[in-house]
């Protein structure tokens, strides 16, 4: 009997700690919804709710690896419980996996057939997946792709419409109708004629969505001749607050100018800080352009007296990631010593597709400055050294032990992100509290503990490492015996966390951090991921 007794208490008051838990979700406290749903979970193991609603919670923090593992341990205690499938389903979502995402859906579907929600989530999964084998039956051979870089000359647009692309345009229209027509005689008409719709949307955008000449009447910022100036860089800013546009002749020249600039960096950047001066480093900042204004207002723009490093991250999520990149990076043109860019894992094509720059992109500028931008990326550096004593980096450090930075100075960056090694666990890596290696709570990369910060920081002669990647309640958090500080620069992230914002001013010659934190500012009306995958915003 007492032992009825106490599981009828543990049961009674798990359900009273879910509902707290469900309270701090509400409120947009993750972390402590979490925490709560763990305490439930440790009274009650066997209420499939209780992990579902903390897959749910892990997804909201982007720890996507986490809400895997406890969806999936929702659907081995109750297999018929569909939140399960959903909540594992929208977590495969957010990390492009398509295929493992639609088997789960299907399995909603299966257990809930007359859900309406559930019919219409299926159903623009099936449109991803099919659109993802589309894509994949086109795609090129790294080895024989071509770069779009190398087929634009920003010198002579603006001087006669279309008159360097059109040969190239009627060239590759001819080739299309050929192949819609063999697809005609392989696959028959039907499905011919979906391929050919789809090839006539793509190529009409290209064609027609890409008219680059100047205008006459156009009045926003202009590049006169080649060199990027302070003065443009203000009119662009002020254009791009008043929601106005920079034209693509402009941007054009200088994502190109970037792409040169980058392509002769190394994939470790060292950065010197004479004695007496100071140097900025910034988090993430996730298209969040008048935050970006912001940091800017409150601690000067970036100039060879006011340098900064923004540690990746730029885009996705917020919706003004085109008015963010091209600011740094016209900055970047006009003094390449003023501001330093870091790949974070959002400058991918992969995260790109789901998160909103691709989108956002395809809106404001073309189809060809999708291409032009993931190109780019892949030149960005991955990490920087201040004063050969601090470490920078996007996401975290490795999975081995005994990585030297002349290995990462080693590394051939200019690719998409590998799912393993080193490139990729700089980009996702996390700290975790406790001393180690651990599996990652995104699902990729890793997590690792004080005692691997403190070796790495030995091998390499290093005093303290700065990393981005995870948002923090204050905009900061110091960590590993405080040889760890992870910045974050985007306040109020997604409109919703409540977080601040910070950076790092750092004082040569003894590097000491001091942290600035700030609120959000308003911004127009245009909601985060407004530009993202059509299913992903669905679970928004």
């Amino acid at each position: 009997m007492p032992s009825m007794d106490n599981e009828s208490s543990n049961v009674s008051q798990a359900e009273e700690i879910k509902v707290q838990a469900n309270e701090a979700f509400k409120a947009h406290k993750y972390g402590q919804a979490i925490d709560l749903y763990t305490q439930a979970i440790e009274l009650n193991s066997q209420n499939a709710v209780y992990w579902a609603n903390r897959a749910f919670a892990h997804t909201k923090l982007e720890e996507y690896g986490s809400a895997m593992q406890d969806a999936t341990k929702a659907i081995e205690v109750d297999p018929k419980y569909s939140k399960g499938y959903y909540r594992r389903g929208a977590a495969y979502l957010a990390m492009g996996k398509f295929k493992e995402a639609l088997k789960d859906f299907q399995q909603v579907k299966k257990i809930c057939p007359n859900d309406p929600d559930a019919t219409k989530k299926l159903k623009e999964c099936e449109k991803a997946v099919m659109k993802l084998k589309f894509e994949e039956a086109i795609s090129v051979p790294e080895s024989e792709r071509r770069f779009v870089a190398d087929s634009i000359d920003y010198h002579s647009i603006g001087t006669s419409p279309r008159s360097s692309s059109m040969p190239t345009q009627v060239g590759i229209a001819a080739v299309a109708v050929a192949f819609v027509a063999v697809l005609a005689m392989m696959l028959g008409a039907a499905a011919a004629t979906m391929v050919a719709a789809v090839v006539v949307v793509v190529l009409g955008t290209w064609w027609w969505g890409g008219s680059t000449e100047v205008e006459p009447q156009y009045s926003g910022a202009k590049i006169e001749g080649d060199v990027v100036t302070l003065d443009f860089v203000k009119k662009m800013m002020d254009d791009f607050k008043n929601q106005k546009c920079l034209h693509k002749r402009y941007a054009f020249q200088t994502v190109l100018q970037m792409r040169k600039m980058l392509r002769s960096q190394p994939s470790l950047v060292d950065i010197n800080v004479p004695d007496g001066s100071h140097f900025t480093v910034c988090g993430d900042v996730h298209g969040q352009f008048y935050d970006l204004i912001n940091i800017f207002e409150l601690n000067g723009l970036p100039s060879e007296e006011n340098p900064y490093l923004f540690n990746g991250d730029f885009v996705d999520r917020g919706s003004f990631s085109v008015e963010v990149i091209l600011t740094l990076f016209a900055l970047k043109c006009m003094c390449p010593s003023a501001i330093y860019l870091a790949r974070g894992n959002h400058e991918s094509r992969s995260m790109n597709k789901i998160y909103g720059f691709e989108g956002e992109v395809r809106s404001k500028l073309s189809e060809k400055f999708v291409e032009l931008f993931a190109e780019v990326f892949c030149c960005l550096p991955l990490a920087h050294v201040i004063n050969q004593k601090v470490f920078v980096v996007h996401g975290g450090l490795f999975s081995v032990d005994g990585v030297k930075l002349s290995d990462i100075k080693a590394i051939d960056r200019f690719c998409e992100p590998p799912e393993e090694g080193l490139m990729c666990e700089l980009l996702w890596s996390d700290p975790q509290p406790f001393p180690g290696r651990g599996p990652s709570k995104r699902g990729v990369g890793l997590s690792f503990g004080a005692d691997v910060t403190r070796k790495f920081l030995q091998d390499n002669n290093l005093d303290l490492i700065v990393r981005s990647h995870e948002v923090k309640d204050e905009g900061y958090e110091i960590e590993h015996d405080g040889k760890l500080i992870t910045i974050f620069s985007a306040p109020n992230y997604c409109d919703q966390m409540g977080n601040k914002g910070a950076y790092i001013r750092f004082e040569a010659p003894d590097l000491k951090p001091n942290i600035v934190t700030f609120s959000a500012v308003p911004h127009p009306d245009v909601k985060p991921m407004a530009y993202a995958n059509n299913f992903l915003r669905m679970f928004q």
